[in-house]
């Protein structure tokens, strides 16, 4: 015996549009930077070009998650394709990690052998950093609690736009004092803002790519609600798994002795699993109490 829940979201058209206009401004902006870091000098600028590029690819690979998991459902892939949401943001996690790398070996190598770095051009490139940064980032304020693509989206334009201002202070103060070993220590100081940023992100990614209990959900408080049922005398076999980043399914058996066909009984299940630990998808199985059960023992998976 089943129950299933669905909703689907409607914001998808307004998030497509929010990682269109967010790749656009961030694509020019990257071309900006890499053309004045050149002239400029600055590692700066060109780290910071790296780790904006790593961005525009992440926000492709959730774009493109993003359509993926609003196809319907085929004889093959039974869930659709949601599970690309999850995959894009392990992807993203990733890549912003391995352009750390790439950044601090290069740091590394200027603090060794500084150079000259035009600071006026860096302030001038980085303050307009600030403004796009921002700009995109807000276009994921709205979605950054319940979608976790989105919020990796925001936490690294808000951080962008961080890191920019930094920059022009940092121009700024290599104006002043001519301090050229300030560029490569800052190049540093943005890997680690990055790595800070992003831990999180790769952090729940892995998790919801391995099947675990999606954050926000307590497994145990679940497992109560369901076993004070009534009628309900044990559960057994729950699972709770990210099937998207957005959209959580759940999956148990309930002992009830009785165990007739309860459609009222199911759909209270299904509507209090939504309203109560945001669960979309929910498949019950009702059981009667025989002991027959190959999954009741909780290491049976």
């Amino acid at each position: 015996m089943h129950s299933h829940g669905h909703t689907h979201s409607h914001a998808a058209p307004t998030r497509s549009f929010a990682f269109a206009l967010g790749m656009a401004l961030n694509v020019a902006f990257i071309a900006a930077e890499v053309l004045f870091g050149l002239r400029a000098r600055s590692l700066a600028l060109l780290a910071d070009a790296g780790h904006n590029l790593s961005d525009v690819l992440g926000l492709g690979l959730a774009w493109g998650a993003l359509a993926l998991a609003q196809r319907p459902p085929t004889a093959r892939h039974t869930y659709g394709m949601r599970r690309a949401s999850i995959l894009a943001a392990l992807a993203n996690a990733i890549l912003l990690l391995v352009a750390v790398g790439g950044i601090a070996w290069e740091a590394l190598q200027r603090l060794t052998q500084p150079e000259a770095v035009a600071g006026g051009v860096v302030m001038a490139v980085a303050a307009a950093g600030v403004v796009i940064n921002g700009a995109t980032a807000l276009l994921f304020l709205s979605g950054r609690k319940e979608d976790l693509n989105v919020r990796g989206a925001f936490l690294h334009m808000a951080s962008d736009a961080g890191i920019s201002l930094g920059i022009v202070l940092t121009g700024l103060v290599i104006l002043r004092t001519g301090w050229l070993w300030l560029d490569p220590v800052v190049s540093l100081v943005i890997g680690a803002v990055i790595v800070w940023g992003t831990w999180s992100l790769l952090r729940e990614s892995l998790h919801l790519a391995m099947d675990a209990v999606p954050e926000g959900v307590n497994a145990a408080e679940v497992e109560r609600y369901l076993s004070g049922l009534p009628g309900v005398k044990a559960v057994h076999d729950l699972h709770i798994w990210a099937m998207s980043t957005t959209e959580v399914a759940l999956t148990a058996h309930l002992v009830k002795p009785d165990a007739e066909v309860d459609d009222v009984l199911l759909e209270r299940i299904n509507r209090e699993l939504h309203d109560r630990f945001h669960i979309e998808h929910a498949t019950i199985q009702l059981e009667l109490d025989d002991g027959r059960c190959g999954r009741a023992p909780a290491h049976v998976v």
